[in-house]
């Protein structure tokens, strides 16, 4: 990266490029990853980016009720988004309930497979499972007047029944909520008429053929109440060019402004931030030793030799074959074939509304974005860490989640890295200056770049047109 042209520090135009063309100067990230010993598959080996206007976006749409309820009536309550793992529900009679701003879903393992019904009793509407996690029962019976379903949904028994003999139990079974089944994951959709799972993921199913996700077990599970609107939250996670302020720590090992930034129909899009490299703001470049020294965690002398950087390597070469023997002993898994970028680069997919996935081997996360009640101003994060299932004996059992209170540091979660809780509580204190400049500001919106920030507009795109659709539609 010795080559890499100085960075504009002013904004200008550039020398008649169309709207969206201008990239850093330097090497892109297929430049980067086209050189690896291990070449990238197919699916990142191609780019698809597309110019979607320049106009600013308001800060209304992250303040408003108004605006928040149109978004659960017109996109929470019409839209596919993931409820649980199925390894949350394993057996018959396991159940999980999944809550979203007001509404609440509770998925159950029957004898006939995965079903979700709406949580709440037919005679007065309490809920049948008050609280949000994994439980297991073998009848669904109310807390409060004891009114029963079994786990398929049929009404079992109501107490004096005598007192009902307008209750016909055909009429009284609990109304389902759609379920669909991917990558080891149970999504639901609240709408009845909403097309496929299969077409809302667009071509996530083709692009994690080789990444199954179902393959795989839930090590740690963790979520913050954040102090910010659930898009604001989501959107701190669709771009790295905040990487430069936020995380200064990182710019050493890691290509920011190299990131490639793609999307794909409505609800897809996928940002990849090559690692064990220089990021463009540094004055000088780092030696290849010195970048493997920088993406080195915890004590060298436990590692001893494995980093070192032979004459004519890249350092991404090596920190990709230390990586696999250490992931590959570790969760006892041939990693050989995969590639280089798979095991130490950040591949990030975006599923509208709500979900991050990771299909990487370094960083194999998932996140989830949810409005929180009825507060258009606060959301609840999660972060699942998902390792590869082991070749030999069963996976744990999933953990429940752990909840961090918003003032505390992610680095209280047991298991936890704690230079990855460093970088969360950083996004976390930007996202809460961000929601409050929201109700501050003179300036009524936020101006976005053309290229490092395309998947912001993106996501609102859709947004937009979800409520669009909706409010047609009456």
């Amino acid at each position: 990266m010795n080559d890499r042209l100085p960075m504009p520090l002013v904004p200008g135009d550039d020398a008649g490029l169309p709207p969206g063309a201008a990239r850093c100067p330097g090497p892109s990230a297929q430049d980067i990853v086209s050189r690896d010993v291990n070449p990238p598959p197919q699916v990142l080996r191609e780019s698809r980016y597309e110019f979607l206007g320049d106009e600013d976006i308001d800060y209304s749409r992250y303040t408003s009720r108004e605006r928040y309820e149109q978004e659960m009536t017109h996109i929470w309550a019409r839209t596919w988004q993931w409820a649980c793992r199925e390894e949350h529900i394993p057996q018959v009679g396991d159940y999980y309930v999944y809550e979203v701003g007001l509404y609440s879903v509770l998925v159950v393992r029957t004898g006939e497979g995965i079903k979700a019904y709406y949580n709440a009793c037919l005679h007065r509407g309490t809920k049948l499972r008050p609280e949000e996690g994994m439980g297991s029962a073998q009848e669904l019976r109310c807390p409060y007047h004891g009114w029963t379903w079994t786990l398929e949904g049929a009404l079992k028994s109501v107490p004096c029944a005598w007192d009902f003999p307008h209750v016909k139990p055909d009429a009284y079974r609990l109304p389902e909520v759609r379920v669909g089944l991917w990558g080891g994951f149970v999504f639901i959709n609240l709408d009845e008429d909403a097309p496929s799972l299969e077409t809302h993921l667009e071509v996530l199913p083709e692009h994690f053929r080789n990444w199954d996700l179902g393959q795989r077990y839930t090590e740690l599970h963790l979520g913050k109440i954040l102090p910010a609107n659930w898009k604001a939250g989501m959107e701190a996670f669709l771009e790295a060019y905040h990487v430069f302020e936020t995380h200064p720590q990182l710019l050493k090992g890691t290509g920011d402004a190299n990131v490639q930034y793609d999307v794909y129909g409505d609800h897809v899009a996928r940002f990849y931030v090559p690692l064990a490299v220089t990021s463009p703001h540094l004055e000088k470049a780092l030696s290849e030793q010195e970048l493997a020294d920088s993406m080195l965690l915890g004590d060298r002398s436990v590692v001893g030799d494995a980093l070192v950087v032979k004459e004519g390597e890249r350092a991404r070469t090596v920190m990709a074959r230390f990586l696999r023997k250490v992931l590959g002993d570790k969760y006892g898994r041939d990693l050989a074939g995969v590639s280089d970028t798979e095991i130490i680069d950040t591949i990030e997919y975006h599923l509208f509304p709500n979900m991050v996935l990771f299909p990487g081997v370094s960083l194999p996360m998932v996140y989830r974005f949810r409005p929180l009640k009825d507060d258009p101003e606060r959301c609840l994060f999660e972060i699942l860490l998902l390792r590869p299932l082991p070749a030999e004996g069963l996976p744990p059992d999933p953990p429940e989640m752990v909840l961090v209170r918003e003032e505390e540091s992610y680095a209280v979660v047991p298991g936890m890295d704690p230079l990855l809780a460093k970088v969360y509580d950083q996004d976390t204190a930007n996202l809460r200056a961000q929601q409050q400049g929201f109700r501050v500001s003179k300036k009524p919106g936020q101006t976005l770049g053309n290229y490092q920030e395309i998947l912001i507009r993106h996501f609102e795109r859709t947004a937009d047109r979800y409520l669009a659709r909706g409010q047609a539609e009456g």
